[in-house]
């Protein structure tokens, strides 16, 4: 298993270094430069909006099917057809209820519009992320990495028309942005149905009352555990807009930091999208988890760790590297997202463990504790510090959660403490903080020579201190075992 893991995350990254980062940082970020900090605030809270609710699309069906198909494989071909048209008839329900809340919270005309396709895009992205969770159960890595890119691989192609050519007269429109994200998903969903259909035979519309109550009542803890987790991730950018005056564009601001912190996060995502299987089937073939969770809590940690106290460090250069007009306070904003890529990343850890377990009830009460915290929270700080406090309710808010899952885990598990993993991080953690305070403080160095010498002194001192191994390399290269 362990294998297995390791020669899929190599490849799932590699993909998704090739194309995401480029669609994030290259693309989003160029579209919100072309229509700025206003207009683009206003996409990003509707587009917030869309994922509130987005739990009435999806029901946790994906998770359960997932968590399902890793351990009764054989269920695919009988019970995909059936999933896969309940989820048409979820879409009718969300598109109403979202619809609906839009209204009464005041949106009309160009925002209600949008919304409606943004809905769109939103299903359209639920189909894909179900053959994902079928291929994932199947444990097809392979298949499962290229269709994660392949949307945004598209999106970068029509976007790149859109951006970079004078058939559209230079300029760039919103609207335009959301169109393109329907056809890239449209054809990625197409494709994803298509290569399933060996699998699960010709196409069947196969609606069940029975089977789809079944199904939905097995489905409801993730259904509100998603809902819940939902809510607090994504409410900021809503409450910003419609808690200030500004609220447009300070929900501008706020996504210039949240878009980096998304481009380093979908890394700690694909993790989340290997375990998941891997640890269902350990669990169902009573294996012991620790040697797993270990191994994707060292890679991850220690990645999230350097990323984060980098990014924290050095938040003025790096916001102002992309967005060379943005405001001061859009790099203290980027500064407490950032390192709220720590907590996002054990959460995909051990918060995948526990779904997979399905110990739902722990993992239900800690995202309701998450979600009053995070609200309150938010409703204070941006009163207070606008978009900077949204982003600190954030780091307080992934940082409680997180820490609650932990605990959750090793106490359901009955995990020891590994004292010595614990005590090297802590090393890990000082030594380059040390290491920042000596080149910047003691030396005249440019900034891009001290940090270039960070990220190689923590690869080198991940390695010294245990957090990377030599025999993780040598896993990854071996013959992956058929399992």
């Amino acid at each position: 298993m362990q294998r297995k893991f390791l020669s899929n995350l190599i490849l799932v990254v590699v993909l998704n270094l090739l194309v995401k980062p480029f669609y994030i940082l290259g693309i989003d970020a160029e579209v919100q430069n072309r229509v700025g900090e206003v207009v683009y605030g206003n996409y990003f809270s509707l587009l917030n909006f869309s994922f509130l609710l987005n739990i009435l699309l999806d029901f946790g069906l994906t998770n359960y099917n997932t968590r399902n198909i890793a351990q009764h494989p054989h269920l695919i071909e009988k019970h995909f057809y059936k999933i896969l048209s309940l989820r048409f008839v979820l879409f009718f329900l969300y598109a109403s209820v979202t619809l609906g809340a839009g209204l009464f919270v005041g949106y009309s005309g160009k925002e209600f519009y949008l919304l409606s396709i943004l809905m769109l895009n939103q299903f359209l992205v639920a189909i894909i992320q179900f053959c994902r969770s079928n291929f994932a159960g199947l444990h097809l890595f392979r298949t499962d990495s290229f269709i994660s890119i392949l949307d945004r691989f598209l999106l970068i192609l029509i976007c790149s028309v859109l951006l970079w050519t004078s058939w559209f007269g230079g300029e760039m429109k919103i609207e335009w942005f959301v169109y393109a994200q329907t056809a890239a998903y449209g054809i990625s969903a197409l494709i994803s149905l298509l290569m399933l259909i060996p699998k699960v035979g010709k196409i069947k519309p196969d609606i069940k009352k029975t089977f789809s109550a079944v199904i939905l009542r097995k489905s409801f803890p993730y259904a509100l555990l998603i809902l819940l987790m939902m809510f607090y991730s994504r409410i900021d950018a809503v409450m910003l807009e419609r808690l200030l005056e500004d609220g447009d564009y300070q929900a501008g601001v706020y996504a210039q930091g949240f878009r980096l912190l998304d481009a380093v996060s979908m890394f700690a995502l694909l993790f989340a999208g290997l375990l998941l299987p891997i640890f269902s089937t350990l669990i169902k073939k009573k294996e012991s988890v620790a040697e797993m969770l270990e191994l994707a809590f060292r890679i991850l940690l220690g990645i999230s760790l350097t990323v984060a106290m980098i990014g924290f460090l050095y938040q003025g250069d790096l916001i102002h590297l992309r967005y060379p007009t943005a405001p001061e306070n859009s790099a203290i904003t980027f500064g407490y997202l950032i390192l709220s890529f720590i907590p996002i990343s054990l959460g995909y850890v051990f918060g995948t463990l526990l779904t997979a377990n399905g110990s739902l009830r722990y993992l239900n009460g800690m995202a309701i504790f998450g979600l009053v915290l995070n609200v309150v929270l938010n409703f204070i700080f941006i009163r207070l510090w606008k978009a900077e406090g949204a982003a600190l309710a954030t780091l307080i808010t992934q940082s409680t959660t997180v820490l609650l899952q932990i605990i959750f885990a090793y106490r359901i598990f009955k995990l020891k403490i590994n004292f010595k993993l614990y005590g090297a991080f802590i090393l890990f953690t000082g030594l380059l903080f040390g290491a920042y305070w000596l080149l910047t403080e003691q030396s005249s160095l440019p900034v891009f020579i001290t940090l270039l010498t960070l990220l190689g002194l923590a690869a080198v001192s991940g390695f010294v201190f245990g957090i990377f191994k030599i025999s993780d390399i040598r896993t990854i290269l071996k013959k992956e075992e058929n399992a």
